[in-house]
């Protein structure tokens, strides 16, 4: 087994290992992978989610409840918040209480407690869905009553950049692409049970761009952008260094569900007043699904996002072929019971 060692950055500065590490959403794809990597490194790790995990030190809360889990996050020198609705079909009401409260509850938890870094996970969701090809960092955030979950991300972007701005505390936003591996739920679980109910539809022909990133590669990158001097007070697109199509990427999906070819498309207007009456009835039956109109519009996406500032400030280079991701992926998936030989 290789023993972990912290990323490399740009020109060979490798962050320290903090001394002590609070992650929100601690049982998370992404939180349950970052308290894994800190702790093989030797850091003390602490968290929170919505149930509690005493086997690693992570206790039950919520975001928009601070006073039940601040005194866990006491002393800690990292504070990550990974914790978010990671849906595309929640009330404008969640996402405004655990996007923008939630993230100020954060920061007030992690300024009491005496944290030296705030690290804030938001998504290229943020950029909306027709944003210009290689689109940067300083691109528009997307407004309107449309794509909610970006616009939620947005807005909690711009509360941990004012906290920076007013001195309370360093801070850092990381937007991931499309993260997947072993245990995503948005790229792999929810996509496989959609193709085994033929219902994964894809706007556009599937011509959508995917900016697919290994989990492994992003946990490179919030290390990196988390401990150097560089990320403070900036925005990060960690991603992988090319993208492909949705059409691409999903056929893996309607493959290992059994079925040939790839998945059925619409254009994207029809996409997504279809997903928009399954959206309504499946409200009224009180069914959770993520069938909605923000779906499609979020696999319609037509540009990629450029990595060229995390590459020039962090020395971030992701180093997980989409082939090799794919692999380890169907690897877990056979390995957890979710595809048949």
């Amino acid at each position: 087994m290789t023993k972990a060692s912290m990323p490399v950055g740009a020109g060979g500065q490798t962050p320290e290992v903090p001394r002590s590490v609070f992650i929100t959403g601690a049982n998370g794809f992404i939180g349950k992978a970052l308290l894994k990597r800190y702790k093989d490194l030797g850091a003390q790790v602490r968290g929170m989610d919505l149930f509690a995990d005493p086997a690693n030190d992570v206790v039950a809360g919520d975001l928009t409840q601070p006073q039940a889990w601040a005194e866990h996050a006491r002393g800690c020198d990292l504070f990550i918040n990974t914790a978010a609705v990671v849906s595309l079909a929640a009330p404008w009401k969640l996402y405004r209480e655990v996007s923008v409260q939630g993230v100020r509850s954060c920061l007030n938890v992690a300024i009491a407690g005496g944290a030296k870094r705030f690290v804030h996970i938001s998504s290229i969701a943020a950029l909306g869905w027709t944003y210009p090809d290689m689109a940067d960092e300083s691109c528009d955030v997307v407004i309107g009553d449309q794509y909610r979950y970006g616009v939620a991300k947005g807005a909690s972007e711009h509360v941990v950049l004012a906290s920076h701005a007013a001195g309370e505390i360093d801070c850092t936003v990381v937007r991931p692409g499309d993260v997947y591996g072993p245990g995503s739920r948005a790229w792999l679980i929810e996509p496989l049970k959609m193709a085994k109910a033929g219902a994964l539809i894809l706007p556009n022909g599937g011509k959508g761009v995917f900016t697919p990133v290994y989990v492994d590669d992003l946990l490179d990158g919030i290390m990196l952008a988390a401990g150097l001097d560089q990320g403070r007070g900036h925005i990060f697109h960690l991603s992988s260094a090319s993208p492909t199509t949705c059409k691409a990427f999903f056929a893996n999906h309607w493959r290992w569900a059994g079925r040939s070819g790839a998945p059925r498309t619409l254009p994207l207007h029809l996409a997504a007043a279809l997903t928009r009456l399954i959206w309504r009835v499946n409200g009224l039956l009180k069914i959770k699904s993520e069938v909605t109109p923000d779906t499609m519009y979020m696999l319609a996406r037509t540009g990629d996002i450029s990595i060229a500032k995390a590459r020039r400030l962090l020395g971030y280079e992701p180093k997980v072929s989409l082939a090799d991701g794919l692999r380890r992926s169907e690897d877990w998936l056979r390995l957890s019971g979710q595809i048949t030989p």
